[in-house]
């Protein structure tokens, strides 16, 4: 699914073990761009690579309790052309718990040979911290993904 250069939403629904949860949830792209929803040490984040030359990054302030998450990524594109920036909101069952700028995106296509990925970042990661390959595997339970997208505006 194509969520370049529009509006798009990310839904996970997860369960959190006792012991925390990392790794990537949804992925696409990789270490020269692309986007990620996943967790690090415990707490929901998102990350817009553009390029490999700059990481926009939005996380939780705190870790997720143990048992079942929503976690939602609602990202506004600015619009009016191509490769514009937006803003990136995260929400944890139901609240607002960070929001951030991704400055700029990439346009086109992330890569020729990158995949999107549920529950690992299987090529070069696009977040950095979380490991590569097969390190990236979600560490808890994902129930369901969603990925809204919008026209393109």
């Amino acid at each position: 699914m194509n969520i370049k250069n529009r509006s798009s939403k990310i839904t996970a629904e997860i369960e959190v073990p006792a012991e925390g949860a990392n790794g990537a949830i949804l992925s696409q792209g990789g270490r020269f761009g692309g986007w990620s929803l996943y967790m690090k040490d415990g707490k929901p984040a998102y990350v817009y690579n553009f390029l490999g030359l700059a990481r926009y990054t939005i996380a939780a302030p705190q870790g997720l309790s143990p048992g079942p998450a929503t976690v939602v990524l609602d990202f506004s594109y600015d619009g009016g052309g191509a490769g514009k920036g937006g803003k990136a909101t995260l929400y944890v069952n139901g609240k607002a718990v960070a929001d951030g700028r991704v400055e700029k995106t990439q346009p086109n296509i992330f890569s020729a040979d990158e995949t999107a990925d549920v529950g690992i970042d299987n090529q070069t990661p696009v977040a950095e911290g979380i490991g590569i390959g097969p390190e990236t595997r979600f560490t808890g339970k994902i129930n369901k993904t969603t990925l809204e997208v919008q026209p393109m505006k």
